[in-house]
């Protein structure tokens, strides 16, 4: 399958998690706890001993998830539904007024790609009353669970959306992630409160909001 250029529009390629929203203050640590929760019950371990291998797992695979997968055979469709929530979302996503605003005023089509369950990830979208705004959202279940900074599944988000890597740009609080999406030709944003930003990333915000002052550089 070959890509199509689309003409000259912009294809923005949103993460979800500290991108769109910030997760840092409820969610990651809910979805941390239910993490460590899940691998003592199937490991019947401590704790302390569940959680360093939780941790272990996203360091060693991006991923808890693929270290589970790997090494116990572990079923990710129930991984994922009993790790990451739904119920009571509403109370946990922090996310700022003006997103959809901004979003609206950034001109193409808008793809959510995230290494998140699909159910979760529409599950915020809804929350932060965004969803309608995108095309697609490209969870993990998408990309046959290899997650980002990996390029699979970079590569087939691009063929099933029929994209060249030129036309899109990538926006993400990861500089790994976004190390691919540029190997692969894309433009990259990072959400970051850094001041330094490497050569290879076109643009750096603070906040979304000041994504649309920066369409010039894109």
């Amino acid at each position: 399958m070959g890509f199509s250029a689309g003409g000259r529009s912009r294809v923005w390629i949103f993460d979800l998690d500290n991108t769109l929203h910030d997760a840092r203050p409820h969610i990651f640590p809910h979805i941390n706890r239910s993490m460590t929760e899940y691998v003592a019950r199937l490991l019947d371990l401590g704790a302390e001993e569940a959680d360093e291998l939780r941790d272990a797992y996203w360091k060693r695979y991006g991923a808890t998830l693929i270290g589970l997968i790997r090494h116990h055979s572990v079923d990710p469709g129930h991984f994922l539904r009993e790790t990451h929530p739904v119920l009571d979302i509403e109370r946990m996503v922090v996310g700022r007024r003006e997103l959809r605003s901004v979003l609206r005023r950034l001109p193409g089509r808008k793809i959510v790609f995230s290494n998140a369950p699909g159910h979760y990830a529409r599950a915020v979208l809804q929350v932060l009353g965004v969803g309608d705004l995108f095309d697609d959202v490209f969870s993990i279940e998408r990309t046959r669970f290899r997650p980002k900074p990996q390029a699979h599944g970079f590569v087939r988000l691009l063929h099933a959306h029929r994209l060249a890597p030129s036309r899109c740009i990538m926006v993400e609080d990861s500089l790994e992630n976004l190390r691919t999406a540029r190997r692969l030709g894309m433009k990259t944003v990072w959400v970051t409160e850094s001041n330094y930003a490497p050569a290879w990333v076109d643009a750096s915000v603070r906040q979304l909001f000041r994504l649309p002052r920066l369409l010039h550089r894109l």
